[in-house]
């Protein structure tokens, strides 16, 4: 059974930034959807597994560093 997810954010519709419950370290949150399942780094912002098209990465970095604080909240809520 997978763990519980908080979607925090959609993208164009169908994609997914996902913070989920007990998951590992380091704090991370995950873009999913379509032909796309990465991992974005909530310490660094750096992508730390997968692909997605430059233009799809760009939006959701952008979105992600103004959320930062906030996503790295909600991972430690779920996480420590």
């Amino acid at each position: 059974m997978d763990a519980p997810v908080t979607t925090k954010h959609r993208f164009r519709g169908k994609y997914r930034l996902e913070v989920r419950e007990d998951d590992h370290p380091p704090m991370h949150a995950h873009l999913a959807g379509a032909d796309v399942d990465l991992v974005i780094s909530l310490e660094t912002l750096e992508i730390t597994h997968g692909q997605a098209p430059r233009a799809l990465l760009d939006e959701v970095l952008e979105w992600v560093y103004k959320h930062q604080a906030e996503l790295i909240e909600e991972w430690k809520k779920w996480n420590d």
